[in-house]
């Protein structure tokens, strides 16, 4: 049977066979996975189990539940000062990965190229490639603290792009952009009439400083798509549940393609994520606080191996310099000998050769043994 030839050219995923690897043998600690060890906050699971209870698993409006896009809105003005109409520029998704697809799908042309800065989601390449577009590695430097800056953007060719894509706090870096970071970037979108795919799943896990939205920049938010969601700093993974906020034109061509492919997303997730808006704050804190000293822990233990590690600001990885040139050989050799999954960084693109990324979302007993493993195989 034959195979679309744009589907044939996009490889598997590289952290998906480290993962399946890991599932063959016993007594593993995964540092791999990017999935909140903790379950959802009560509140938000009780929501949920009462809309099944009284039978609420209809669907709903394509774009979202009117009172659930309606709390989004209300979070973006606490927030960020960002004004955004409910009912024409919220668009509630299957995921935060489903909204990135269908943005997409939806605003990108055959052989636009679509500019995306480097180490990334593994989504993002392929997401544009089954679109049709071209996609142009931006790669960030570690000597930039693996921040976007106008030299890389220049130098990879980000000016003739149609649209640029970046997520911060990074996956899988953990590098984070403050406001004044973030300025020249958005001067150059602007100078450059570039449409921004803003991935911000993981804005409520920083832990230096506040979480800047591009959104709030002058000039950005018309030209800017935000996505979030409820899966990181809420612990819902498995509820699958996003959101976009973007300009009328960029929801109603997004709402378009999500109407023809997903329909809805989950109801009864939906009802969890009105709940965990209105009264997981605290949760999600306490969270975030579990998460930053664990961070603090792995950043530490690394330093006392002698190995190099960026100092992860956000989200829940660390990207440290792998001990041995070749970093997918060295994820291997520490799998089989001590039981450890970690990620070479390369299957995050340009700029992740050379490093592994460590996640920090399991408990702190498990973290232990995991570098007291990982030291061990060291020496």
């Amino acid at each position: 049977m034959k195979v679309a030839e744009r589907v044939e050219r996009v490889p598997p995923s590289g952290i998906r066979r480290f993962f399946e690897l890991a599932e063959e043998m016993d007594d593993v600690i995964s540092l791999g996975v990017g999935e909140p060890d903790f379950t959802a906050p009560w509140s938000a699971r009780e929501a949920a189990i009462d809309s099944l209870e009284r039978g609420r698993t209809s669907y709903t409006a394509n774009r979202g539940m009117a009172d659930l896009r309606e709390a989004i809105a209300e979070r973006s003005r606490e927030r960020y000062d960002l004004d955004y109409d409910p009912d024409e520029e919220v668009l509630v998704t299957a995921g935060a990965s489903e909204a990135i697809d269908v943005a997409f799908r939806a605003l990108v042309d055959p052989g636009d190229r679509v500019a995306i800065a480097q180490p990334s989601y593994v989504s993002y390449v392929p997401g544009v490639t089954f679109a049709g577009g071209e996609p142009v590695p931006v790669p960030t430097r570690e000597t930039d603290d693996f921040e976007l800056t106008v030299e890389v953007l220049e130098e990879h060719g980000a000016g003739d792009a149609e649209a640029l894509v970046f997520c911060y706090p990074n996956n899988p870096t953990g590098a984070t952009m403050s406001e004044h970071e973030l300025e020249p970037i958005a001067a150059f979108a602007r100078e450059h009439d570039l449409t921004v795919l803003a991935d911000e799943i993981y804005a409520d896990l920083t832990y230096e400083g506040e979480h800047t939205s591009i959104a709030t920049l002058p000039g950005m938010r018309e030209r800017t798509v935000v996505f979030n969601g409820f899966s990181k700093a809420y612990a819902m993974t498995g509820l699958r549940l996003g959101y976009a906020l973007a300009p009328p034109e960029a929801i109603t061509a997004m709402n378009r393609v999500h109407q023809y492919s997903m329909l809805s997303a989950p109801t009864t997730a939906q009802y969890a994520a009105i709940d965990a808006l209105a009264n997981c704050e605290d949760a999600v804190a306490e969270m975030r606080n579990q998460y930053d000293r664990r961070r603090r822990f792995v950043l530490s233990r690394f330093d006392e191996m002698g190995i190099d590690c960026f100092t992860a600001k956000g989200a829940f990885y660390v990207f440290p310099e792998s001990p041995w040139a070749d970093a997918e050989a060295f994820a291997e050799a520490l799998l089989e000998a001590e039981s450890v999954a970690v990620v070479p960084g390369g299957v995050f693109g340009a700029g992740g050769e050379g490093h592994l990324r460590v996640s920090y979302a399991t408990g702190m007993s498990e973290l232990r043994e995991a570098m007291d493993r990982i030291e061990r195989f060291l020496d």
